[in-house]
């Protein structure tokens, strides 16, 4: 790994290390190995995983908790129908992707909402991400994974905040078990 690809790494793991300060469990996401995300990729019909987004599985590909809750995500969740569905929805908007067939597919909500790297540009470390909505967009909205990642980073004192008004009501929040809800001791 050369000098700029192990920047990316720890851009990326501080970007993960402040959401754990902030009160996020390590229980509650669990990283994938590199032998599943090589599969991940294949799945896709992808050789090359990005530097980030390598970096982004090894932390949560296998279960990230509350980042992007209630999306699919990951090793275990994504799979080579998503990246057809993908291309499909690609075909209800005007995009700019240059190799749409090859691009690799990091999460589906609902079916109608992907995020995905052009595939024109797997071979860079820390490439733009995209979003694709089916019959809204698909743009760039993200000029770097590492950006991506860090722009999507859970709000945990939110979370912890709505633990806390479930509570007050009587009820268990229920990702309750995936925050701490005091990190600092105070």
């Amino acid at each position: 790994m050369n000098e700029q690809q192990s920047a990316i790494v720890g851009t990326i793991e501080a970007t993960f290390e402040g959401v754990i300060g902030a009160g996020l469990r390590r229980t509650a996401v669990s990283g994938a190995t590199d032998a599943e995300i090589d599969g991940f990729a294949a799945e896709q019909g992808v050789t090359d995983v990005p530097v980030a987004v390598r970096a982004v599985l090894r932390l949560i590909g296998s279960e990230s908790g509350l980042w992007w809750a209630g999306t699919h995500f990951g090793v275990k969740y994504i799979f080579g129908e998503h990246k057809q569905y993908a291309i499909d929805t690609l075909d209800t908007v005007e995009h700019e992707l240059r190799c749409p067939e090859g691009l690799l597919v990091l999460s589906s909500h609902q079916s109608y909402e992907y995020v995905v790297i052009d595939g024109a540009d797997l071979h860079l470390d820390d490439p733009p991400v995209w979003e694709v909505v089916e019959h809204e967009h698909a743009h760039r909205f993200w000029d770097r994974v590492s950006g991506w990642f860090a722009a999507t980073a859970p709000d945990i004192d939110g979370y912890r905040d709505d633990a806390e008004c479930y509570a007050e009501m009587g009820f268990e929040h229920p990702w309750r078990f995936d925050i701490d809800p005091d990190p600092r001791g105070s």
